[in-house]
């Protein structure tokens, strides 16, 4: 008899999901839905309010990456102004999204995915955890902790404060830095960019310890999205918007004002989350992956000497210029973060940084205006339309995580035909399922825009729909 399972709450994520499992009669995975079960509603919040105040209301949106969208949020409202702010201000906004970028992706890889790496999918769960790492590896979860506190600092210094940070301003941003708050994060910098090198170091063992497994973990070919500079080269802040197949093939390169003319959203009956896709393309052949996996494959190189170093030596190891093993994700995080810290140095000894210029004004208005950026979880776009008294008429955000919507669906039909067979199931195989999505490193509140705890669930039904079982974690 055909069955249903059911993973509720996916754990070691942000936000609230479920993946429902059916089975056939025969006892195999027939299809999958990982589902987001939060409604979406912060673009209805933000109407009726004036652009002035966007980059503080939107970065409410999420408590993990706030600044992403505080800085997307602001490089839309500069549109509306129509100005070209300061090179000062332009360069400690990306000071600040720099120490965004080491401190999530530390957060990410030390604490939500490293137990899976290190002890194993299967592993005990009582040591698969955050618990476990300190227990078994105290150096790693102390690095960690040390990683993402450097990069907290930073929004610190500039913001006044770790989370939801008051800085970045139509125009510019609300304050400068001063020689003493350079200095202070200047004389920690070297240690960041040494331990992100061996970190860098750590998941390319595990990568070739685990071989094949590592490799051929939740793979498929898919289009890629990602920033890149004038040159080609890897870009989370500024940039041309570039997608790429699964041979690294360009196929499109478009500015941010033209994202409208070039993706489409999806919409499917059993998830609160949209599904992205390019447009020339269409629905589903159109989707794409993005994040650090997705901006590592579109890249032609990497401007910071050492992660240009480990993205040559990542693309020897693959055989290519593009992977597409979802484990992958891991690997290009800390790449990305370690090139974050190479740019933290580069500006923080940049004379420009402790610049006086702050804001460039204007008395006019545009009547719209678009801002993007790589956020830690892939491509962020914010859109204004405001009327002739600055107030938000519509505003539509299109969130890292809502990118890989398709693909995360995709990643757990592939683990689950391959690991699940008949109800009865181990519990390390419904963690396969887990780490598929955990790959993908999603915000789930923030993707929704909703308020709220982060649980998820796996459930199995049969061919009739009669549910046979569910697992739900208590968080």
């Amino acid at each position: 008899m055909a069955q249903k399972l059911e993973i509720f709450p996916v754990t070691r994520v942000e936000g609230h999901g479920k993946v429902t499992i059916y089975l056939n009669d025969a006892g195999e995975v027939e299809k999958t839905y990982f589902h987001v079960t939060q409604v979406r509603g912060f673009e209805k919040f933000c109407e009726g309010r004036v652009f002035w105040e966007m980059p503080v209301i939107t970065q409410r949106a999420c408590g993990i990456c706030p600044v992403s969208h505080h800085l997307a949020s602001a490089k839309a409202t500069d549109k509306l102004l129509g100005v070209e702010i300061p090179p000062t201000a332009k360069k400690l906004r990306e000071l600040m999204h720099m120490g965004q970028i080491v401190q999530s992706h530390s957060l990410h890889f030390f604490h939500l995915a490293s137990p899976d790496l290190l002890f194993g999918m299967d592993a005990d769960p009582k040591i698969r955890n955050v618990v476990g790492v300190v227990e078994k590896h105290p150096d790693l979860a102390l690095r960690g902790v040390k990683l993402r506190k450097y990069g907290q600092e930073v929004i610190k210094i500039l913001g006044g404060k770790r989370i939801h940070p008051r800085f970045a301003i139509p125009g510019g941003v609300s304050k400068g830095l001063s020689v003493e708050e350079r200095d202070s994060l200047l004389k920690d910098i070297d240690w960041v960019i040494s331990e992100l090198k061996d970190t860098v170091k750590l998941i390319r063992n595990l990568a070739e310890e685990w071989g094949d497994k590592f490799r051929n973990f939740a793979s498929f070919p898919s289009l890629y999205m990602g920033l890149v500079d004038e040159k080609g080269n890897l870009d989370l802040y500024h940039g041309k918007i570039r997608l790429c197949d699964y041979r690294g093939k360009i196929i499109d390169e478009f500015s941010e004002d033209n994202y409208l003319e070039k993706i489409g959203e999806w919409v499917e009956p059993w998830s609160y989350m949209k599904f992205p896709f390019y447009k020339d393309f269409g629905y589903p052949e159109g989707s794409y992956r993005v994040g650090p996996l997705g901006r590592i494959n579109c890249c032609d190189d990497i401007s910071t000497p050492l992660a240009k170093e480990e993205l040559k030596i990542f693309r020897d190891m693959i055989g290519s210029r593009v992977a597409e093993g979802s484990l992958f994700y891991h690997y290009a995080r800390m790449i990305e973060a370690l090139h974050a810290a190479e740019k933290l140095k580069e500006l923080l000894e940049d004379p420009d940084i402790t610049g006086t210029e702050l804001r460039a004004v204007s008395r006019d208005f545009n009547p719209e205006g678009v801002g993007v950026l790589e956020a830690p979880r892939g491509t962020l776009i914010h859109h204004y339309k405001i009327n002739e008294s600055g107030e938000i008429i519509k505003a539509n955000l299109i969130v890292a995580t809502v990118n890989n919507n398709n693909a995360m669906n995709k990643a757990v039909e592939l683990v689950a035909k391959e690991y699940i067979k008949g109800p009865d199931v181990k519990e390390g195989f419904l963690n396969m399922v887990e780490v598929a999505i955990r790959c993908y490193d999603p915000c789930l509140s923030c993707a929704t825009h909703a308020l709220g705890k982060m649980p998820l669930e796996i459930l199995i039904y049969d061919s009739e729909g009669n549910g046979l079982r569910k697992l739900v974690r208590d968080l």
